[in-house]
């Protein structure tokens, strides 16, 4: 069984469009194609866990009972889509999850940072989340990249601690799901989802899937809700580089991921745990 993971925000969150728009007053249009995300997921018999930026739920409270009815799970993805290691986010962070938690009725166990920006200089993170009783983060993509990474952290679950990032923590309280990688002409790089889904051949995720699951380890796999609902994302104007990674190949990300989900198993994270407990 593999999990699934629904990183929910709308067109002005990704980091990439954030650093060129300057209007904070932005129109959440990604929203509406919730019903079309989760009667594609009624349809594969699939559950998933909706890492949810907070204030789409602020802006449309009845995203919660549509994903909570239908079975899925609701988890925190910041309120504003913050990266981590922005200069004094640590005490906004504490007061957030609090807000989240009363958004959500204290339903969400689980974390994942935006942009994958946990490191060394984030990892007070894992104890506000014991503090606030979660159960699991997934942060962690184990091999550097441009924008995220943490180099040669472990590739299967783990107890993960302010301490110890990478490795295990027989005394940690949080269990970490870190992100599929493979490895290409001997170079590792993520497989898990975003980009890199809409980047790699079918037949190297397929691979990835089926390397990670032939010694009993989840793949843990993402897609954006703006990749599941390319009709409902503006083109924003970026820089080159920023633009390819954003939108190259947006289009056939919603067909690619519907093949994987009919060909591999996959469920919610809260799903997964109740099943190993």
């Amino acid at each position: 069984m593999n999990l699934l993971g629904i990183d929910f925000e709308d067109w002005f969150h990704p980091e990439l469009i954030q650093r060129h728009i300057t209007t904070k007053n932005n129109k959440p249009t990604v929203v509406d194609g919730i019903d079309k995300i989760l009667d594609w997921l009624r349809k594969n018999d699939t559950y998933a866990t909706f890492f949810m930026v907070g204030e789409l739920l602020e802006s449309k409270p009845d995203l919660l009972d549509k994903i909570l009815g239908n079975d899925h799970e609701i988890a925190f993805h910041t309120m504003y889509h913050t990266r981590l290691d922005t200069p004094n986010y640590k005490e906004r962070f504490a007061e957030e999850i609090k807000r989240f938690a009363d958004l959500t009725k204290g339903r969400s166990c689980g974390f994942r940072a935006p942009s994958f920006s946990l490191n060394q200089f984030t990892s007070w993170v894992i104890d506000t989340l014991v503090e606030n009783n979660y159960r699991y983060d997934s942060s962690v993509v184990p091999v550097k990249t441009r924008l995220y990474g943490l180099a040669n952290a472990d590739t299967k679950p783990y107890k993960i601690s302010s301490d110890s990032l990478k490795h295990n923590d027989p005394d940690g309280k949080i269990l970490e799901f870190p992100l599929l990688t493979t490895t290409i002409l001997g170079k590792k790089i993520p497989a898990g989802g975003g980009f890199y889904l809409r980047m790699l051949p079918l037949k190297i995720l397929r691979a990835a899937i089926k390397n990670c699951s032939s010694d009993g380890s989840p793949s843990t796999f993402y897609i954006h809700s703006w990749e599941l609902t390319p009709e409902f994302m503006p083109k924003v104007q970026l820089p080159f580089v920023d633009s390819f990674i954003t939108y190259h190949n947006l289009g056939k990300a919603f067909q690619k991921m519907d093949r994987i989900i009919k060909e591999f198993k996959f469920t919610s994270f809260e799903r997964f745990l109740s099943q190993k407990t």
